[in-house]
């Protein structure tokens, strides 16, 4: 079975990527958010990356 990246409708706090990578990667929410913080706050490469994860990841649809 092959497992795919979606965004996260159910567990989002903005746009559901962190949420969509926490569970495809089987993690908590909380830690993918928090290591997001942490590239944004580390060179602002965090912002950048998350928008476009936003544009390029298709959402659940859930």
């Amino acid at each position: 079975m092959s497992r795919r990246l979606y965004r996260s409708s159910h567990d989002k706090q903005l746009g559901g990527v962190c949420g969509g990578i926490a569970e495809y990667l089987d993690l908590d929410p909380s830690l993918v958010r928090i290591g997001a913080l942490l590239l944004l706050l580390v060179g602002g490469t965090g912002f950048l990356a998350y928008l476009v994860a936003w544009f390029i990841i298709p959402s659940d649809k859930a």
